[in-house]
């Protein structure tokens, strides 16, 4: 299992289009991935999961990856986190 903090570094957060694009980038990957901000955990495959955390620019959150291919996952998340993608 692979636990990263980021920074969310999209100008307008996650809104409902950033989500889908996030859950696209989750859903590559073979590994479970959760997104964990303020003591909520939910699985980054999920729509629904990830609009209930509602989160801004510039929140902390913590990417758990568990599988065979969970570093990629990781680092594909921070990648689209940042801006990047």
């Amino acid at each position: 299992m692979l636990k990263k903090s980021m920074k969310i570094q999209l100008k307008n957060g996650l809104e409902a289009r950033p989500v889908a694009v996030l859950v696209q980038v989750a859903s590559q990957h073979e590994s479970s991935v959760y997104i964990e901000s303020e003591g909520k955990k939910v699985n980054a495959k999920s729509i629904m999961g990830m609009m209930s955390l509602g989160l801004d620019s510039g929140e902390e959150v913590t990417v758990i990856a568990d599988g065979k291919d969970e570093e990629e996952a990781v680092a594909n998340i921070e990648k689209f986190l940042s801006g990047q993608e």
